[in-house]
């Protein structure tokens, strides 16, 4: 004799469907751990191995100083114009003009 199998009939699966709120919410999740991502990138960045802020020079302007006089002395040896751009960049001044004690930090 032989053995009868019978197939039992199985339940289909189920579909998976996205919707369009699915989706938006899996790509602003995406998004969101991607900035995250970016901004632990940058933190860690500038972050010394110590973790301890480090202390940069700085100078206070004198009265009648200019950048290019303030360039020459910190840096006397290299070309003023970059050590210009350079203290321009690191105070954030942009086209304003310094004043008389204002505190610059000074380039390394």
């Amino acid at each position: 004799m032989t053995a009868m199998t019978y197939d039992t009939p199985r339940a289909p699966h189920p579909s998976v469907r996205l919707t369009r709120r699915g989706r938006t919410l899996i790509v602003l999740t995406l998004v969101a751990l991607v900035l995250l991502a970016f901004s632990l990138g940058r933190t860690s960045a500038g972050a010394t191995g110590s973790g301890t802020p480090v202390a940069r020079p700085t100078t206070v302007v004198a009265p009648g100083e200019t950048l290019w006089a303030i360039a020459r002395r910190v840096a006397p040896g290299t070309d003023p114009r970059a050590t210009v751009a350079r203290l321009t960049q690191l105070n954030d001044l942009g086209s304003t003009p310094i004043v008389a004690g204002q505190r610059l930090v000074l380039p390394r």
